[in-house]
């Protein structure tokens, strides 16, 4: 019968495909350079050192901007009118508080609760007190809106809490940054420490398709909505290597505690193969241009406060760079880490809160980015995303591996 020949011959050659392609040797590469979407939110050029928010460079931002301008030029197209700002500002004070139940459930939490996973679990909670109806665009700006105001609260709120302190209500008089440092430390900031926390926020508050970005747009492609996309965002930045770096720079700065001690710490942790946090980056291959504005901020923090960091950090770069160099004959460059570690001390932040804010601005971009994903206006209707994946493990044959009766398999030796 020449037809179940063919097949045979045919379903012998798939059989045999099959099994080299499973054989072949993967690699995790972690979708690195892999053009997942088109973006308008923000372009990176790594050669250069240029971060770029809707066409606008990030060095003129953080010189002429502030937050507020900057998640509304986010959120849209271009840098909003005065009227669209004021609008935008009104709006974000106008819902600074979060509902007395989500208020009253973190009073029940364990004090020694991470604070990322408080986060991530209110976020989940203020889904259901959302008021917007559909998921339509301006109920998704909205929604942003919301999420950018409310999540500083929560971590204010939080921290009060677990030290045991009265939580203090939000001012409806002070800018965003102003308003979380006087939430967290019961203290009106100075206009400069104001300022230089307002600029930290710019920086931090978009960075393209990094891990936690790509998680909310994943799941925003599904048609979940906002809160649940933000929730995924909140769980990627808080695993060490995305959002945590910045704490254990600190930790280094801290064990180092001194200027003098600096070379032998780094050419020790070089010499045992570690690696200096802060240092490097996948995507920057010269100076990252937030760098370079958090080590003048550390650097204005240093001679206001007193506190040797800035000195510290100083050498920590130098030192890192003349090891690196002679070891490998490469360069490398601090990154955003470095010196928002040393801020973030200075400016009295806890070392468990710098991921957490690191949170406050980006969730910005985040909402920006599900937007994007939702109602890109080249794609009709969202894409979910689907990755293939190479199977690599055990193969038996055709019909798979023979199932053994529990009281039949070997016990392993």
């Amino acid at each position: 019968m020449p037809s179940e020949s063919k097949f045979s011959i045919c379903s012998n050659n798939l059989i045999h495909i099959f099994l080299n392609i499973t054989q072949v040797e993967t690699k995790n590469i972690g979708l690195r350079n892999i053009e997942v979407a088109d973006t308008k939110i923000c372009a990176i050029d790594g050669i250069n050192g240029k971060l770029i928010y809707r066409g606008y460079d990030i060095l003129d931002l953080v010189k002429k901007s502030n937050f507020e301008e900057t998640a509304c030029l986010l959120l849209n197209d271009d840098l909003p009118t005065e009227k669209i700002l004021s609008d935008f500002a009104s709006r974000l004070v106008e819902v600074r508080n979060i509902p007395d139940d989500v208020e009253k459930n973190l009073q029940h939490l364990p004090k020694t609760a991470n604070p990322m996973d408080v986060i991530q679990s209110r976020i989940s909670e203020l889904a259901a007190y959302d008021k917007e109806k559909g998921d339509y665009r301006h109920a998704n700006y909205n929604r942003a809106i919301d999420l950018i105001s409310k999540i500083p609260i929560v971590i204010a709120y939080w921290d009060r809490i677990r030290n045991g302190k009265e939580v203090i209500h939000p001012s409806t008089k002070l800018g965003h940054a102003g308003n979380f440092l006087y939430m967290l430390t019961g203290k009106e900031p100075d206009s400069e420490i104001a300022r230089i926390f307002d600029i930290c926020l710019i920086l931090h508050a978009e960075h393209s398709f990094n891990a936690s970005t790509f998680a909310a747009r994943e799941v925003a492609s599904t048609r979940a909505h906002m809160y649940a996309a933000v929730s995924a965002a909140i769980g990627a930045l808080s695993g060490e290597l995305h959002g945590g770096a910045n704490f254990q720079v600190m930790k280094m700065l801290l064990e180092i505690h001194t200027e003098d001690r600096v070379e032998s710490v780094i050419k020790e942790k070089l010499a045992k193969g570690g690696r200096i946090m802060g240092m490097g980056h996948a995507v920057y291959k010269t100076f990252d241009p937030r760098a370079e504005v958090l080590r003048e901020l550390s650097r204005r923090l240093s001679e206001k406060t007193g506190q040797p960091w800035y000195k510290i950090t100083k050498k920590v770069e130098d030192v890192t760079e003349e090891e690196m160099k002679k070891v490998k004959g490469s360069d490398i460059f601090p990154n955003v880490d470095l010196y928002s570690a040393s801020t973030y001390y200075m400016l009295g932040i806890p070392m468990d809160l710098n991921t957490p804010i690191f949170a406050i601005s980006r969730t910005a971009g985040w909402t920006a980015h599900v937007i994007e994903e939702k109602f890109a206006e080249a794609q009709p209707k969202p894409m979910l995303y689907r990755p293939k994946a190479v199977y690599v493990g055990k193969y038996c044959g055709p019909s798979g591996c023979e199932y053994i009766p529990i009281e039949k398999r070997l016990v392993p030796t």
